[in-house]
Formats: C-alpha cells, structure tokens, sequence
C-alpha cells in the first residue's frame, strides 16, 4: 500500500519532467513572501515544498522554512512565539496581517476626519494668541493695560 507521500511522489514524476522538477526545487530555497499575501504565499509555498521533501521532513523544518520567508512585521511577531504545528503559525499569521489592515484603515480614516475637520481644540490653553482675563487687568478700548 502506497502511504499520501509516495503516491505524490509518483504523480509529481509522471506529470512534471525532470527540468521542471529541478526548477521548482531551486525556486523553493528562495521563496520570500515578497508582496503576496499570506494565502499566497502559502499557496507557492505549498506548492514548491511538494519538490524538496527533505527539506520539508518534519513539522518544525516546515514551519522554520514558512517563518523565514514572511515579511517584516509580520514575521517580527509570528518569531515571538512558539507553534504546536505549521497550521497554528499559518493561522496566526492570517490573524496578525488582518488587524494590521484593520488598523491601517482606522488610521487612515482618522487621518481624512483631521484633514476633512482640521485639528481639534477642546480649549484655548494651546493657542498662545488667545486671551486669558486676570484679576486687576484693565481694558482701554480693546487693548489690555495693568
């Protein structure tokens, strides 16, 4: 009986030629995530590693290769932690890419309000031209004398 792996492995030799295998397997070393998304590059990734079983041997060899090749902020925070299996480090990553765009779009809405509105001031103490009344100050025709 044949196990998933080894009938993969079959189907890989009948349908690829062998300078298309060679090609992926060197395509794979290098993957970044790069400007795709995290579903992209989940998608490359998982179809590249197909080609490089040995370097794909254990979960962990996995998830190191996965983590390696994300980008910035996202890779920042996903080395923070430590993952039972590559489905909960892909999983987080998801999570982590979505509030940052969900912050992103708060920001940027705030962003239009201030510009739309301009600063807003709940009161004069900032502004150095306001004019504050204090006790004993006199007023002669618009002009504040002591």
């Amino acid at each position: 009986m044949l196990t998933c792996n080894q009938l993969e492995a079959l189907m890989d030799a009948q349908y690829y030629s062998h300078d298309v295998r060679r090609a992926k397997e060197r395509e794979f070393p290098p993957l970044k995530q790069g400007e795709m998304s995290v579903i992209e590059y989940l998608a490359k990734f998982n179809e590249l590693s197909r080609f490089v079983p040995n370097q794909m041997a254990t979960e962990e060899m996995r998830m190191d290769h996965f983590e390696k090749g994300l980008k910035g902020e996202v890779k920042q925070i996903i080395a923070r932690y430590a993952y039972t299996n590559f489905q909960e480090m892909y999983q987080r990553a998801v999570k982590i890419i979505r509030i940052m765009n969900e912050t992103k779009i708060k920001n940027r809405e705030k962003d239009q309000v201030k510009r739309k509105f301009g600063p807003r001031r709940s009161n004069s103490q900032g502004n150095k031209n306001s004019r504050r009344f204090k006790p004993g100050m006199k007023f002669d025709k618009g002009k504040q004398t002591a």
